[in-house]
């Protein structure tokens, strides 16, 4: 079987045929860059290694980025974010030599059936992106009948591979304390900011002139102005754009900048007030792939002149004091790879990672125990999602949810305790977080969006006390105590239910 150099570590490597071994097809026209996950051209293994294998093959490379329509919560907001980083994408693979880049959203249910054969029929090899959330997992597997050449899958998804280790961690001090011993050497595994310079590689020209044919790419001037394009899909309408947040990976390096300057100075201080502008706004950018956890780690160490001689020897799993950087550093770290990464450890290893049966034993039985306590009021779905509710700070996280497509992190704690006090029951709860979450979040359907919702359940929690009625053991919010410790009030004034009453008039 051919083998060829690539930095790649093999621990990010995976067969997408599982234990079949299929050969690389030696007669092949290209190699094929599958983009799912990853969509971004810098800080990219998946495509580092399907360069890579260009070069070692001398063979062109096709990158075919695509978005199927009929997903669940496929809407305006998602197509558009993803129409953005297919006009960014296709500028930058633009100009270098012996790249194809194939940009395709499917016009109705079944118009992309065979697509991915027809490019794999003609590949030397097949490199995909191996995410662990949401329809992809499956997306990947199934794509086995349609590939008759190598397959690989790449982790590209945060400093800590996912086959790092075959533990499932049920408190974020562990998986933390397994960071502080494990992470290091893993941070001299980064991927090339710019995989594509320097390339060349043999002459892309005609490769997919018979495909395009049958499947249209998306046309430059669609991905100038896509609204009109998107506007014809067979999607949830409903759901705008944001367009504060525009997507593509040059919109992400801009926020990823914007964080850098003066917001990540206050960052550590003020990152809790829903009334400053101390969040990084990265979440979204880094769900879609337009934007690397490596790029953001990387910046933060710039920033803080650090190397990994610098931290700390001795595993202590505390949330501070390990990377030996500043604390505001040390805070956003603890978000960034602690917080973000075990929910990639959890979805990687566990295909219920979305289901009620998930959640820790101690807390499904508290639950229980209190799933007959009086619940008043009750509010439907509707009345959720059209923020009807008699308290105007929880209203004014679910119109922040609506209109910008996220929730002051603070507050989305505390969005998802109401919901399980205002729920006939604690799975209807998780499924009315789910939905709404999925629906509106730029972040929705991602292993740390999940993790967060889990959390409002008792994931990477303990048992709390005193034992209330609906909670039980679980963690307790109110928004009186929320709003004693933070500052709301310009928050709630931002978010009236006038400033855009049409949204469920």
């Amino acid at each position: 079987m051919p083998t060829i150099e690539s930095a790649v570590p093999k621990i990010r490597l995976s067969s997408g045929h599982g234990e079949r071994l299929v050969d690389v097809k030696a007669d092949g026209d290209y190699i094929l860059y599958w983009m799912t996950a990853f969509r971004r051209p810098r800080w990219n293994l998946a495509l580092e290694r399907a360069v890579d294998w260009a070069r070692g093959l001398e063979k062109p490379l096709v990158v075919f980025e695509a978005l199927r329509v009929d997903y669940r919560w496929a809407c305006d907001r998602f197509h558009t974010v993803v129409a953005e980083g297919m006009r960014d994408n296709r500028e930058a693979f633009a100009d270098i030599d012996g790249v194809c880049y194939y940009p395709y959203l499917e016009p109705e249910p079944g118009a992309a059936s065979g697509l991915l054969a027809a490019f794999a029929e003609r590949a030397c090899v097949v490199v995909g992106d191996d995410f662990p959330s949401f329809f992809l997992p499956a997306q990947a597997r199934a794509a086995r009948r349609a590939i008759g050449c190598r397959y690989e899958l790449v982790d590209s998804n945060g400093l800590y591979p996912l086959r790092a280790t075959d533990n499932v961690f049920s408190r974020a001090f562990d998986f933390r304390r397994q960071l502080h011993k494990d992470l290091l050497p893993h941070l001299s595994e980064l991927p090339k900011p710019a995989p594509l310079q320097g390339t060349r590689l043999p002459s892309a020209q005609g490769v997919v002139d018979a495909i395009q044919k049958k499947w249209r790419p998306v046309q430059d001037a669609d991905l100038e102005a896509p609204a009109k394009l998107i506007a014809s899909l067979p999607i949830d309408h409903s759901v705008k754009p944001v367009e504060k947040e525009p997507g593509g990976y040059i919109a992400a390096g801009k926020a990823l900048d914007r964080f850098m300057g003066k917001r990540f100075e206050v960052y550590g201080e003020r990152r809790n007030q829903p009334e400053e502008d101390a969040a990084s706004e990265l979440s979204g950018y880094l769900h879609w792939g337009h934007l690397s956890a490596h790029e953001v780690f990387a910046a933060v160490a710039e920033h803080e002149n650090w190397n990994p001689s610098k931290a700390a020897k001795k595993p202590t799993g505390a949330r501070e004091g390990w990377w030996n950087m500043s604390p505001t550093a040390e805070a956003f770290l603890d978000e960034l790879v602690t917080w973000r990464e075990v929910g990639f450890n959890m979805t990687s290893k566990r295909r219920d990672y979305d289901r009620y049966e998930s959640l820790p034993d101690w807390a499904q039985a508290t639950l229980a125990e209190h799933a007959g306590d009086q619940r008043d009021p009750l509010y439907t779905l509707e009345e959720l999602e059209g923020a009807r509710t008699y308290d105007e700070l929880w209203n004014a996280s679910q119109r922040q949810l609506v209109r910008e497509g996220r929730i002051h992190n603070y507050l989305r704690m505390l969005w998802g305790k109401k919901i399980l006090e205002w729920s006939e029951s604690p799975r209807a709860a998780l499924d009315v977080m789910i939905e709404l979450n999925n629906k509106y979040a730029l972040d929705g359907r991602n292993p740390n969006s999940y993790s967060g919702i889990f959390w409002v359940l008792g994931r990477y929690d303990r048992a709390w006390g005193p034992e209330r009625p609906i909670y039980g053991k679980i963690r307790y919010m109110t928004s009186e105590n929320t709003a004693r410790k933070v500052r709301v009030k310009d928050y709630v004034r931002r978010y009236a239910a006038d400033a855009e009453r049409s949204l469920f008039d």
